[in-house]
């Protein structure tokens, strides 16, 4: 493992704080660890300061050099970033109740339409009726076509 190259261990939901082992991956030239749950201080005097911020972004616990927050001396972040919190739950549960409203509204708009006015009710059955007649004739067709064309 000594020999490897590029780690990308994005969006894995890790937590706890980088292993200092990976100082000595001496030839690793690609590292991913955004958008995990890191915290403390990135090891010090090893290669993993000399990657590109954006490598460790959405840790909102990590501290140390190349990021802006400053360590305290047991390795916590002093800025605020420890408050925050990954949004990522949110936004899921906003989506949902977005598409269980957006669901909702229309299901009712069509349902409710239909079971309030009696002549779109006809009008709409009536349509799938001749939806209906129209595939299968159509289906029927083609099907004589097929037969009669392995019958040559």
């Amino acid at each position: 493992m000594k020999m490897l190259e590029s780690l990308d261990l994005s969006r894995n939901r890790i937590s706890g704080k980088i292993p200092t082992s990976f100082a000595s991956l001496n030839f690793l030239s690609v590292l991913d660890l955004s958008h995990n749950n890191l915290s403390e201080r990135i090891p010090s005097g090893t290669q993993l300061q000399g990657f590109n911020a954006s490598a460790y972004m959405g840790n909102h616990g990590l501290c140390g050099p190349p990021l802006t927050p400053n360590c305290s001396p047991d390795g916590a972040t002093q800025a605020d970033d420890n408050k925050e919190h990954d949004n990522d739950g949110l936004i899921s549960l906003g989506f949902f109740i977005s598409a269980v409203l957006g669901f909702v509204t229309g299901f009712w708009m069509v349902c409710g339409s239909l079971l309030l006015r009696t002549s779109w009710r006809y009008a709409y059955f009536r349509f799938l009726d001749n939806s209906k007649d129209w595939i299968y004739v159509k289906t029927a067709v083609y099907k004589a076509k097929v037969q009669r064309r392995l019958q040559r």
